[in-house]
């Protein structure tokens, strides 16, 4: 099995997610959260996230309701999905009264965690900040759930047990640990803190969409690591180890190796690079993360109850941008310090709180593939088509890194126009285009560049698909169509901002 370094979760399908935990337990002796209230906040936000699939549209406003916590500093800790792109936020005490405007001073979107300050810092007078448990529950230990769930005016409080601790993907390729429990989720409750023992222990964060009663907690020991990152007022991301790694199971391996019994560890299945300085090898067994042993299957202990996989320890332990790991190369035992980054360069990303580039040509929309372009595809015909028949590159190549010819992936982000220029094609939306005129499109800002620069009486744009066609346009009247085309569909612009500056940067010169 590979123990990858991003372990794909499906609990953040909907903008807003919000447990309400009802699992119902028999231990009386377990007292439901007193004197906490004031602590917890309603959060009233109005977003405008983007348009993936008309990247010019930003007019789609929704308002959404969530949870929140006051913490230390006059502070208060949310989700990241419960304000991002936010056009505007107020904040509600528990007992309804005024709503105070708020804006967010810190995010960390794959983390899914958002921190609020407030103009009017009277909101915190009577309103301390909710105390932090120092350790993680227990797998069977009751938790009460806090918030405003499905938009109610009035705080809830309900309880599940915890099930699992797991450390795995949170979002954004970003992995973290996560408190799993039997219990349902509702929309609102998103930002809620999660108490046990009177006092928070984390905040609820997702709901996996495919099953009942399985909800998710963003623990203190996560929430922590981000409030110490974003203490001098920047997000910098957690450390992550990048390489592949497999478990260390079969006797054939184990005999391939020449590895006895008594090692215990995992096999670098692929490393992240493979230049000479580099310090993992292929099939280097590693038996420690700093003097955590690892075991066959890439787990560690957290306590005599808890196994968690071993990357969980890099965000502690890292130091100077390296984790220390002990190696079994050769027979030989190493000690080895090995890079460890935020962010691991690919060729599809995702867009960090921005909204999409774009950019017209005739009745074709340009734009980059990314995360969130992708996400909103999953589940639909066209990605079941990319999937099965034309081997996308934005299938196969998801987590390839970029290079010198191919920087990004470009798409035909939206359906073409309705036009003559395309009449005779079939519709392109989500094809990834491979070259135009012959030239290899490295990026978004190449292919203006190309454009812009075309001398030809012909425009050739090939795909970069099994399935598909090359699609032929005349440059002269590609050029003459395109205010009207804008004008018809009642866009503003030819393009995003950033693109938009690159195909005018020679106008002067006509094209």
């Amino acid at each position: 099995m590979i123990l990858r370094s991003l372990l794909l979760a499906c609990c953040l399908a909907l903008p807003v997610l919000s447990p309400a935990f009802a699992a119902d337990a028999d231990d009386a002796s377990v007292q439901a959260p007193t004197r906490l209230d004031a602590s917890v906040v309603k959060i009233l936000s109005s977003l405008r996230p983007p348009n993936h699939f008309q990247p010019w549209n930003k007019s789609n406003t929704q308002e959404i309701s969530g949870s929140g916590v006051i913490i230390e500093g006059k502070r208060i800790l949310t989700n990241a999905h419960v304000v991002n792109y936010a056009s505007q936020i107020q904040v509600q005490g528990h007992q309804g009264g005024d709503k105070y405007p708020a804006r967010v001073v810190a995010i960390a979107r794959g983390m899914d965690l958002a921190l609020l300050k407030l103009d009017d810092e009277s909101f915190f007078d009577k309103r301390p900040p909710m105390p932090r448990a120092d350790k993680l529950p227990a797998v069977r230990d009751a938790v009460f759930a806090m918030g405003f769930p499905m938009s109610v005016n009035s705080l809830s409080i309900t309880k599940g047990i915890v099930s699992r601790v797991e450390f795995t993907n949170l979002g954004a390729g970003v992995s973290g640990l996560r408190l799993q429990v039997d219990a349902a989720i509702n929309p609102g409750n998103s930002g809620g803190p999660a108490v046990a023992d009177n006092k928070m222990i984390g905040i609820a964060y997702a709901t996996q969409g495919n099953a009942q009663n399985i909800g998710y907690i963003i623990p203190n020991a996560e929430i922590d690591l981000f409030l110490a990152d974003v203490a001098d007022g920047r997000y910098d991301g957690k450390p992550a180890l990048w390489d592949v790694f497999q478990a260390l199971e079969s006797p054939a391996l184990r005999s391939f190796l020449q590895v006895g019994r008594e090692v215990q560890g995992v096999v670098v299945h692929k490393p992240y690079r493979t230049d000479a300085d580099y310090p993992l090898k292929e099939m280097d067994v590693v038996t420690h993360i700093g003097d955590t042993p690892i075991d066959n299957q890439g787990m560690i202990a957290l306590d005599a109850n808890t196994r968690v996989i071993f990357r969980y320890r890099v965000q502690q332990i890292a130091r100077n941008g390296k984790v220390p790991l002990t190696v079994l190369r050769g027979g030989k035992t190493l000690k080895v310090e090995v890079p460890v980054t935020s962010e691991r360069p690919a060729l599809i990303t995702d867009l960090k709180g921005e909204y999409p580039s774009y950019f017209i040509y005739g009745p074709i929309v340009f734009g980059r593939a990314t995360t969130e372009f992708l996400n909103n595809l999953s589940g639909s015909q066209s990605w079941w088509q990319l999937s099965t028949y034309d081997a996308s590159p934005l299938v196969t190549r998801r987590m390839a890194m970029p290079d010198a010819n191919r920087q990004e992936l470009v798409v035909v982000c939206s359906s073409f126009f309705p036009h003559k220029l395309v009449r005779g094609y079939g519709n392109r939306f989500t094809s990834v285009v491979y070259s135009i005129n012959e030239v290899p499109v490295k990026s978004l800002r190449h292919l203006v560049e190309l454009l812009r620069d075309a001398k030809d009486e012909m425009i050739v744009i090939r795909f970069d698909q099994r399935e598909g066609e090359t699609i032929v346009l005349p440059r002269r009247e590609v050029l003459a169509s395109t205010d009207a085309i804008l004008a018809e569909n009642g866009i503003r612009a030819q393009a995003s901002a950033d693109m938009l500056a690159v195909w005018q940067a020679k106008a002067a010169a006509g094209r």
